[in-house]
């Protein structure tokens, strides 16, 4: 009888105990999977990204419809887009229409249509055609130059600085560039450049996001490149310019 009632006890101490062991193993597996987490965590947060961005492409581009239209997220409206840039491009560049022709014709075909319809109702049976009042908002019109307006103070500002001989470096970019820009100037038409611009806007983000976990390790590569060739000019060269003489003699 004393085995009997011991047996109940003895079990239920065996199932408090199983359970203790049991947990005490899975908080020791949660804690070895923390562990692991974490390295791979860190790791990922080391990962090099092209031009040090932290956030995805689309915040990149500003996120909302436009970086939609830009990665091809609805694909009809981003097709809808380009094909509408590829017909102004080819009616501009190829058939060589001019802007304010086209414009003066839209709106004679227009205006002579809307006038034939609103007189002619009457005597076809039609309801007369229904012409919406355009109005453009100010709020979004105001937003749109205030931007402007910073941006190019910003750039004003950097021109100022570097007309004023204070970074070289700058000084040296913004030449390069501006040389590179009359260079293809000379090449193609104004049109025919904001039109390979806004291709490639179209192209290189969305080919990017799809790949751009294969293309950042060689952009990485390629910069490292760029630095250590920069470090190489600027001891034979840069430093060697009085300029860079003069501004260290007057700190």
């Amino acid at each position: 009888m004393a085995e009997q009632s011991e047996n109940p006890i003895e079990s239920v101490m065996g199932k408090i105990s199983e359970k203790i062991h049991h947990e005490s193993s899975s908080s020791d597996s949660e804690s070895d999977s923390e562990k692991k987490s974490y390295p791979s965590e860190s790791v990922k947060d080391k990962i090099w990204r092209l031009f040090g961005r932290e956030k995805p492409v689309h915040r990149v581009l500003g996120g909302g419809k436009p970086a939609d239209v830009f990665l091809w997220r609805n694909k009809k409206v981003s097709a809808g887009v380009l094909g509408f840039a590829t017909a102004i491009w080819v009616l501009f560049e190829l058939v060589e229409y001019n802007l304010l022709t086209l414009v003066c014709h839209i709106l004679i075909l227009s205006l002579a249509l809307s006038f034939l319809w609103s007189n002619a109702h009457s005597f076809i049976n039609k309801s007369p055609p229904r012409i919406p009042q355009v109005h453009l908002p100010e709020e979004p019109v105001l937003q749109v130059a205030s931007a402007l307006c910073v941006e190019i103070n910003g750039a004003f500002v950097v021109l100022r600085s570097i007309a004023a001989g204070k970074d070289l470096k700058k000084f040296l970019i913004v030449i390069a560039g501006l040389w590179v820009m009359s260079i293809v100037g000379s090449w193609c038409h104004f049109l025919t450049l904001f039109y390979i611009c806004f291709v490639l806007l179209h192209t290189v983000p969305v080919l990017y996001e799809k790949f751009e976990d294969k293309i950042d390790p060689l952009a990485e590569k390629a910069m490292i490149e760029i630095k250590r060739q920069y470090a190489v000019f600027d001891a034979k060269v840069l430093s060697k310019i009085p300029v860079a003489a003069l501004k260290a003699k007057k700190v």
